[in-house]
């Protein structure tokens, strides 16, 4: 629900902005990371296009999902369980809960070896139960806006000490505008590009801005514009990030390029070229990145949680802050602490390939609801989709799918 007790003043440009903010923070998260730095290494400069491209295709989701739900004033969720069929709810809250279980014990992972490679006084397992358990009292405690500011604060970190890393290491600025304005795909790099293209800005996190523009009071077909111009630049700086981690990659050329230790690969490097000062602010965004993820889930998804098992219920809404219901503050349990069990054993094949397939599969359901939800003027009135965007929503549709397709057969062919 909304909370008005700080509410800044209508014409305070700080109401301009906000969520968006949050959303992207939340978005950029260590496989993000891992997935643009592959690239990098891998191609060099002549994938940068693909950063730009994929912040497009986040920013028109996450509009449709803000365009129904100022038309409408429920959001994407309720939307689907009242006018879709049931199966399509049942599937989404089936898959949240396996999807949360173990992307909570991946951020929570990431944060440890973050946290551990700037001071190594801990475990990565001990680190990561004390992240999670942080981030944990942080939601349960605080409210939204205070949530916003810590998000704002540490986005701001994460980009100006990656920015810094980065600048340094471009002195290719004819390649950087070629690849950045001249599409090209490198022999083997098929895989990879649609890699990241997906993880720009994040994937299931993307309904979460619906929540937030709530809590803003953000509502009613007038406020689209200010919608869209927050996600404009909060997209903007995400694909800035992006942009930069592909330059550090290539430019540093670590040793190691497979998983978290490509970042430490990458970290070490810098240290050689940029002195201790380029290792240690590469770290530190890095690890503003990793747990600005795990405060954007531990706080955003409880609610895609409570609204999904209300609806498939059918309970009657409640008056109260969402963020007090047991729905949610049991959801946010589950994501803090059961996950930390994955850290001690290995999890079961089965389940990781479980949730490579649906988590592919999400993006291209979400593109799919918003061309069938969002093109109905019964339903969304002067917010119908025109041309434009339902040529890109089509497109990220194809797109995304072809990626579903390759993630389940990579991760079939495991078995």
């Amino acid at each position: 629900m909304r909370d008005t007790s700080d509410s800044p003043a209508p014409s305070s440009w700080k109401n301009l902005i906000g969520p968006g903010f949050v959303v992207a923070a939340t978005g950029v998260g260590a496989g993000d990371l891992i997935a643009a730095s592959v690239a990098g290494h891998r191609f060099g400069l002549a994938v940068l296009w693909v950063v730009l491209l994929g912040a497009l295709f986040k920013w028109v989701l996450n509009d449709g999902i803000a365009r129904w739900q100022l038309a409408t004033g429920t959001t994407l969720i309720e939307g689907w369980s009242s006018r879709l069929p049931r199966v399509v709810g049942w599937y989404f809250l089936g898959f949240l809960v396996l999807w949360s279980f173990l992307v909570a014990a991946a951020l929570a992972s990431a944060c440890g070896v973050a946290a551990r490679s700037l001071w190594p006084v801990l475990s990565v397992p001990a680190w990561a139960a004390l992240h999670a358990t942080a981030g944990f009292a942080l939601v349960w405690l605080g409210r939204y806006r205070t949530f916003e500011r810590i998000m704002a604060w540490l986005m701001g970190a994460m980009f100006v000490l990656v920015i810094g890393c980065a600048v340094p290491l471009l002195d290719d600025w004819s390649g950087f505008t070629i690849g950045l304005f001249v599409p090209t795909v490198p022999a083997g790099s098929a895989k990879f590009l649609l890699g990241v293209m997906g993880g720009v800005g994040g994937s299931v996190t993307l309904l979460c801005y619906g929540y937030w523009i709530r809590e803003r009071g953000w509502a009613g077909p007038a406020a689209h514009r200010r919608t869209g111009l927050d996600l404009g630049v909060a997209y903007g700086l995400s694909g800035v990030f992006g942009l930069a981690m592909i330059v550090i990659a290539a430019g540093a050329e670590p040793a190691d390029a497979s998983g978290n230790a490509l970042i430490l690969s990458l970290a070490a490097r810098l240290g050689e070229i940029l002195g201790p000062v380029g290792r240690l602010c590469f770290l530190i965004g890095f690890w503003c990145a990793v747990f600005t993820s795990l405060l954007g889930v531990w706080q955003g998804v409880p609610y895609l949680f409570a609204d999904s098992w209300g609806k498939m219920r059918r309970a009657p809404t409640s008056i109260d802050p969402v963020t007090r219901s047991t729905a949610y503050r049991v959801f946010l349990a589950f994501l803090a602490f059961p996950p930390l069990l994955l850290l001690l054993h290995q999890s079961p094949l089965a389940i990781v390939i479980m949730y490579a397939i649906a988590g592919s599969f999400f993006m291209p359901f979400l593109a799919g609801v918003l061309l069938v939800m969002n093109n109905r003027r019964d339903w969304v009135g002067s917010l119908k989709n025109g041309p434009v965007m339902n040529g890109l929503l089509l497109l990220s549709l194809v797109l995304f799918a072809v990626l579903f397709v390759v993630e389940a057969a990579e991760s079939l062919a495991r078995l």
